[in-house]
């Protein structure tokens, strides 16, 4: 509980309005909000900042990662990587796993949303290696579900997701639910 509320605390801080805008070289999305962010943070492995409860290599890709500033100490959330869909930060972070890298994306900070420190990462650098763009989700997701190699959208294709509508429909209501719902629809 004590890991929950300082983290919390750390989350809401303050100090998290400084400006990381210096030497970023961030592409706009034009979402509301965005504001160019580079900084340094060690990738860390949520649940277990918030909770201690840490298995080896965060969690072997599945949680959520995240990035405590070097600056302040506040725990970023990168929610997203370089690609145009919502996905790929945790794909993206996890070979870096306890390691301090140098990020540059965009951060998108704003009370009136609830949306505090929410990152979109861009690239990621270790020490005097090359920086990499963070845009290797879907590499990632196709040699993962080879079987589903297609045209279309990947989640389309994605086994994971057309196990779920097979169970609970395409609303998630249940099979009768979606049945209903096309006849009188479609």
């Amino acid at each position: 509980m004590k890991h929950l509320i300082a983290c919390l605390a750390l989350i809401a801080s303050p100090l998290a309005a400084q400006d990381f805008s210096e030497g970023s070289e961030a592409r706009s999305w034009n979402l509301y909000a965005e504001v160019p962010a580079k900084f340094d943070a060690q990738v860390v492995d949520v649940l277990c900042t918030l909770t201690g409860d840490c298995p080896e290599d965060c969690g072997a890709g599945k949680r959520q990662l995240g990035l405590v500033r070097s600056a302040d100490d506040v725990l970023v959330l990168p929610m997203k990587n370089s690609q145009p869909a919502f996905t790929g930060a945790a794909v993206e972070l996890a070979p870096f796993c306890g390691q301090q890298v140098t990020v540059d994306g965009l951060m998108i900070d704003d009370p009136e949303l609830g949306a505090n420190n929410v990152y979109l990462l861009q690239t990621i650098k270790v020490a005097d290696a090359d920086k990499i763009k963070a845009n290797q989700w879907t590499k990632v997701w196709a040699k993962t579900y080879p079987e589903a190699k297609g045209k279309g959208p990947w989640f389309r294709r994605d086994p994971r997701i057309k196990e779920i509508i097979a169970t609970e429909g395409y609303l998630g209501l249940g099979l009768e639910v979606d049945q209903a719902f096309i006849a009188d629809n479609f």
